[in-house]
């Protein structure tokens, strides 16, 4: 593969879970543009003196999760499953304040992985009930400074195991 390109959603892994499929089209990098300051002189004209950057460009990656079975509702809503391990009849809806905040892997069929140390996931229950579209969960993922100060994401090598074909949970 030539990692020269990014491109194509492998699998998407929030926490130690791999969430079901991405809606095709679906995933955005969001986020913001690095803000600046322009110093400027009287005597120079035409262009600042100085440029004083006062903050870095971010990511806030949204996406569609159109795979709803009822973990996929629980891993990105909250709340609560209904049943038992591997035989769940149901999914209840949180009643408190849901703060979801964990590690999420972004595995690329171009052979990276982008790794977010701390994320804050925040979703609803969206799209459309007809027989021409499906219901979706819509996902917005927020890219937290981690506590130990090392970078809030990179991109790296996809390690063989786990990869790209990786989509059970």
């Amino acid at each position: 593969m030539d990692k020269k390109f990014m491109y194509g959603i492998g699998a998407v892994k929030f926490g130690e879970k791999t969430l079901g499929y991405i809606e095709k089209g679906s995933w955005d990098w969001g986020g913001s543009k690095p803000e600046k300051v322009d110093v400027e002189a009287e005597q120079v004209v035409g262009a600042p003196v100085l440029t004083l950057v006062t903050k870095n460009g971010t990511i806030a990656p949204t996406f569609n999760l159109i795979q709803l079975d009822y973990e996929n509702l629980q891993l990105a809503l909250g709340g609560t499953l209904v049943g038992t391990t591997g035989a769940y009849t149901g999914w209840k809806a949180p009643t408190d304040l849901v703060e979801l905040r964990g590690k999420c892997e972004i595995v690329l069929k171009s052979g990276q992985t982008v790794t977010i140390p701390s994320a804050t996931l925040m979703a609803n229950l969206g799209g459309k009930l007809t027989l021409t579209e499906v219901s979706k969960i819509e996902c917005q993922l927020t890219v937290n400074a981690p506590g130990d100060g090392s970078a809030p994401y990179e991109v790296s090598d996809t390690k063989a195991a786990g990869g790209a074909g990786d989509h059970g949970k």
